[in-house]
């Protein structure tokens, strides 16, 4: 299944998407959220699609798109996780996966308009894989991992590189600015994946490639970043795991190349779709 959320923001309803067109199933009377993938929605919400086939009513072609799932407790992050990433940004290649959090309230829609922050001069794309946790995890052993993945989606790991680390402390301060995390258009379920192992992920800034890796040059697969995030914090239903990013984003360039207002980020991976965002000037509400 692929999953989807549409409306106005802080107001979205559940849908799928089905042969590309998308359907409301706000009828199942539930958000995409952590007591859903508790409660294993996930077959709950396989056998409403078979009870409500053909009733189902499709979502307008001109309805926002939200993140695919709700506001999770934790949005994790592993760092440098790709060779190439790590060597451009100057630093060794971790021995052990580097984890920082991004705040919740980064949260967005894959088309959302991405704010550059105040007295931001160092905005920054980063076209990643995320994972859906889909029950409770702690201590979990790699060979089992896979079975507590809900499913995958994209994620734009929006990055302010002055704050992240110019600004004292730990890189959460770059991270987590509001609309720093766009998510989907969809949440695809696991089996929809064949080769988590071997994804193409791209990103373009005004119509020009600036990244393009495959899952199969990550220094720490999913397995492995499942099972060592879960033996320092317990991961709950709905928590989102982002895997990192390849080489090309613009800290990596010389001089390095950072967002302006107008820009146009459009990204994308294999088997999870596209998603495009412009950048915004900061305003004060």
């Amino acid at each position: 299944m692929k999953l989807i959320r549409f409306g106005n923001p802080g107001k979205e309803k559940t849908g799928v998407l089905l042969n590309n067109i998308k359907y409301d199933t706000s009828a199942f009377g539930e958000d995409y959220n952590e007591q859903f993938f508790e409660t294993d929605g996930l077959a709950r919400l396989k056998k409403f699609l078979v009870d409500n086939e053909g009733k189902l009513p499709q979502v307008g072609a001109n309805e926002r798109l939200g993140s695919p799932v709700a506001r999770p407790s934790k949005i994790l992050c592993i760092g440098l996780n790709y060779a190439d990433h790590a060597k451009e940004t100057g630093v060794a290649t971790p021995t052990e996966p580097v984890l920082f959090l991004k705040s919740t309230t980064a949260l967005g829609g894959p088309f959302d308009d991405v704010v550059i922050p105040k007295d931001s001069v160092k905005t920054d794309w980063e076209v990643e894989l995320a994972i859906v946790i889909g029950k409770k995890a702690s201590y979990v052993d790699e060979a089992d991992a896979l079975s507590y993945v809900a499913g995958y989606m994209l994620h734009n790991d929006v990055t302010e590189r002055g704050f992240q680390f110019e600004r004292g402390g730990t890189w959460d301060k770059g991270k987590g600015c509001d609309t720093f995390a766009p998510m989907g258009p969809f949440m695809a379920t696991a089996d929809e994946i064949k080769d988590i192992d071997n994804m193409r992920l791209w990103l373009k800034v005004n119509g020009k490639t600036m990244q393009d890796g495959n899952t199969s040059n990550f220094i720490f697969n999913v397995p492995v970043v499942i099972a060592y995030v879960s033996k320092f914090m317990t991961l709950l239903p709905g928590d989102i795991i982002s895997t990192g990013t390849p080489a090309g984003v613009g800290l990596g360039f010389n001089p390095p190349i950072y967002l302006k207002a107008g820009d146009v980020m459009e990204l994308g991976i294999d088997g999870l779709g596209e998603s495009k965002q412009v950048l915004k000037a900061y305003a004060k509400n």
